[in-house]
């Protein structure tokens, strides 16, 4: 059986003891010199694994100073629409939810635009706030066309996603989205946790399920706690 590099044991170790909170982000690592003593190779093997690590922005490091554990943000692919749940629960940390609202009204002209239906017509509404090891990173506030979702309002949202719920009752086919920079009113200043209305970045989402437009939904992020990223395959 083939032994594994040096340097890919030496990144193990130090994903292993991030995974575990023995490095905590912020926090430095053994320098070089000490990780070449302990794995008995040389700086250079050291050095590359930890050239490896902060490339893919796991590690930072200062010259004259040391390598520090990355303080990242959560993250969230922009083109695909995933479980918040799922997202935080990969990152080895923990999700909670708490709920403001659950509730049925009559669509405003701008909500019914944007759902599809006639203005006046009833609408199940969903605001929550999604946290990560207890600090809040997303405020969803949601509007369902009740047609496609009728028991949308039996659900008990600290403990399953809308996400959750409609993929798996109304799967999710198409999307539509818009991103900008925004700041946040008081009361979602106040649900963010936020000490001052620091810019946010807001998500406008539609989401269809088999040609239907089921949901209409606008994501509010910390912007210094929050990013979306982009992955495109360019074809030649």
């Amino acid at each position: 059986m083939p032994t594994q590099p040096h340097y890919l044991r030496i990144k193990q170790y130090i994903m292993d003891g991030i995974r575990s909170r023995q490095f905590v982000p912020g926090g430095k690592i053994p320098g070089e010199v000490e990780l070449a003593r302990q794995f008995q190779v040389s700086r250079m093997t050291v050095n590359k694994a930890l050239r490896d690590l902060a490339e893919a922005g796991i590690l930072q490091r200062f010259a004259g100073d040391g390598t520090y554990v990355a303080e990242r943000k959560a993250e969230s692919p922009l083109l695909q629409i995933n479980n918040i749940a799922e997202e935080i629960e990969a990152r080895g940390h923990q999700h909670s939810a708490q709920l403001y609202k659950l509730e049925s009204l009559s669509a405003s002209e701008d909500i019914a635009l944007r759902l599809g239906v006639p203005e006046n017509s009833t609408v199940y509404r969903s605001l929550i706030v999604h946290k990560e090891n207890g600090v809040a990173i997303q405020v969803e506030d949601r509007y369902i066309n009740p047609v496609f979702a009728p028991d949308y309002l039996e659900q008990d949202f600290t403990r399953r996603t809308p996400n959750d719920y409609l993929m798996k009752n109304c799967p999710l086919t198409d999307i539509e989205h818009s991103v900008e920079a925004v700041l946040p009113t008081a009361q979602e200043q106040q649900m963010l946790e936020l000490s001052t209305a620091e810019p946010c970045l807001q998500v406008l989402r539609r989401t269809w399920s088999h040609k239907k437009l089921v949901s209409f939904a606008r994501l509010l992020h910390p912007g210094s706690r929050y990013k979306l990223r982009s992955h495109t395959r360019v074809r030649r």
